[in-house]
């Protein structure tokens, strides 16, 4: 996956969740033969997002999505799910970095209640 559109989406996330939480802890988690790198896992008080690279997406997925309000309408997938939600990102999509901060922002404060 290295160089692909998929690698610049994965730092530029990597970044914003830095910039919204700068104590967040980044883990690799689930490592498979089909998947070496495993899946970063990004925590604070608690496990705010995945970020899955698939052939045709970046998935983050938020652990406790469905009890954040996201005003910005970034949720996208896994929006019949109990908890989580998710934000499919296809090749050339755009993402709202300001509404993606937001969301991280509040998935780390519900984290701490």
């Amino acid at each position: 996956m290295t160089g692909d559109w998929r690698t610049e989406i994965v730092d530029r996330v990597r970044a914003l969740i830095v910039e919204a939480e700068p104590e967040v802890v980044e883990e690799a988690k689930w490592r498979k033969p089909s998947n070496p790198d495993g899946v970063p896992t990004f925590s604070y008080s608690g496990l705010i997002c995945t970020v899955e690279t698939y052939k045709d997406k970046v998935k983050i997925t938020f652990a406790k999505g469905a009890s954040l309000a996201d005003p910005g309408g970034l949720f996208n997938a896994s929006l019949g799910a109990g908890t989580r939600r998710a934000i499919d990102i296809h090749n050339g999509d755009e993402l709202d970095d300001g509404g993606f901060v937001e969301l991280v922002r509040e998935a780390s404060a519900l984290n701490r209640v």
